[in-house]
């Protein structure tokens, strides 16, 4: 891992924790097919660049190699807790860059995952909210 050390943990399910981690590990490496292998044959992926989403193996390795051609995103979990509605939460900080190595993009973002029988079943990119600092010092106060 790179910037990080290790991402933190909510009592999520080792093994749960264990298939994201190397799915996110695969996906930075550019490694597909060990992505694809932490993932069930049918995975529903969201389609972050045109919207919707991707159903299965194939279409989430064709995405990805379109992807790859056009920026170069690395994305480094940070936490990972478990979410009411059985899904597991991550948080990830996200980096996209041109292929020049420009920065494009830096952001927070959650990642929703339902891990099913070692799998991932599918994913959801949920926006982290900011807060405006006037909202946190009248919290605090």
């Amino acid at each position: 891992m790179s910037a990080f050390t290790h991402p933190t943990t909510n009592d999520v399910d080792r093994s749960c924790q264990e298939v994201l981690q190397q799915a996110y590990e695969a996906f930075n490496a550019r490694d597909i097919e060990a992505a694809l292998a932490c993932m069930d044959p049918d995975v529903e992926w969201p389609n972050a660049m045109e919207s919707g989403y991707l159903y299965g193996h194939k279409a989430v390795h064709d995405y990805w190699v379109r992807q790859w051609i056009m920026i170069d995103p690395h994305v480094e979990p940070v936490h990972f807790s478990n979410c009411e509605d059985g899904n597991i939460m991550v948080e990830v900080h996200q980096v996209v860059r041109d292929l020049e190595g420009n920065l494009l993009l830096e952001e927070t973002v959650n990642h929703a995952y339902l891990v099913l029988q070692g799998l991932i079943k599918r994913m959801e990119i949920r926006k982290v909210a900011i807060v405006p600092d006037q909202e946190i010092t009248s919290m605090a106060g």
